[in-house]
């Protein structure tokens, strides 16, 4: 999963195996986990050991950047959706 922002602590990741999902993004933090969908606003998916004063701060940081991570997840979705080739050597 490509780290596309990191915030007091907080790791925000894409991954590229969660299929036809709606833009969201993955949280990570000391072995805790969350996913907020991005679209139309920001809303806690699943949380994982979090406690409510972290899921809030983190919800924060979503918040802030909504736009710029819809934006990032259109390229990366793009790009890891494409189709590839074989690959040529030399």
């Amino acid at each position: 999963m490509p780290v596309v922002l990191r915030e007091t602590g907080y790791r925000f990741e894409f991954c590229a195996s969660d299929g036809d999902e709606p833009p969201h993004i993955h949280v990570k933090k000391n072995g805790k986990h969350a996913k907020f969908w991005l679209n139309p606003v920001v809303v806690l998916e699943s949380s994982g050991r979090f406690r409510p004063h972290e899921v809030t701060e983190a919800r924060k940081v979503v918040e802030r950047n909504r736009q710029w991570l819809l934006d990032l997840w259109n390229v990366f979705r793009t790009w890891s959706l494409k189709p590839r080739g074989p690959r040529r050597s030399g």
